[in-house]
């Protein structure tokens, strides 16, 4: 059975991406101790709020050192959601500029949303632009949830895995190596968020 840690920062999805996980048969924990992250095989970062506030409490309350050599030098398959995906970025630009992960290479800037409401709220589908095992399954473009303002502007744009479209095009899906990040609420997408995770248990 796969183990996943499911960090916790103070962001208010945390509970929704724990039932989602325990429903397609992990074994979960929501913890941000050491020993919780080693003995995981997936890690999992959830986020609601602000990129600013989001990144002040990481750097409070999780073990950022072990993050990076469990993460970032071990390997370990990870998750990002939402703000948990915009903090992989160098940089976000909500209410000023604060220092993202770095983990990556991008910025965090405001949807140009054009005629469209902020924030985008909603159903919205993907376009996949790279194959990856991640999306497999998802590729006929099903409709996942959004609730957000802000989105990741990749430098490298092999990184995006898919893109979605409000009022501009941004990325909805982004990895690099092990590591891989999600815009939308995989945990309120119904069966194509529960095919999402799945796919992500499958990654060693």
């Amino acid at each position: 059975m796969q183990r996943v840690c499911i960090l916790d920062y103070g962001s208010g999805n945390v509970k929704s991406v724990f039932n989602l996980f325990a429903a397609v048969g992990a074994d979960v924990a929501i913890s941000n101790s050491a020993a919780s992250i080693e003995g995981a095989t997936h890690v999992v970062l959830p986020g609601v709020g602000a990129f600013g506030a989001a990144m002040r409490r990481i750097h409070e309350r999780l073990p950022l050192d072990v993050l990076e050599r469990v993460v970032r030098q071990g390997g370990k398959p990870f998750l990002g959601i939402c703000v948990g995906m915009q903090v992989l970025a160098d940089r976000g630009y909500e209410f000023g500029e604060t220092a993202g992960l770095g983990w990556i290479s991008g910025s965090v800037r405001q949807l140009d949303s054009g005629e469209f409401p902020l924030p985008h709220i909603g159903w919205n589908n993907i376009d996949v632009r790279q194959p990856s095992p991640l999306l497999d399954g998802l590729e006929h473009a099903p409709d996942f949830y959004y609730v957000h303002s802000f989105a990741f502007d990749a430098t490298d744009p092999a990184t995006v895995l898919a893109t979605t479209g409000y009022g501009q095009e941004f990325a909805g899906v982004i990895a690099r190596d092990n590591i891989h990040g999600v815009q939308f609420h995989p945990e309120k997408s119904q069966r194509a968020g529960m095919r999402l995770v799945k796919n992500f248990l499958a990654l060693s």
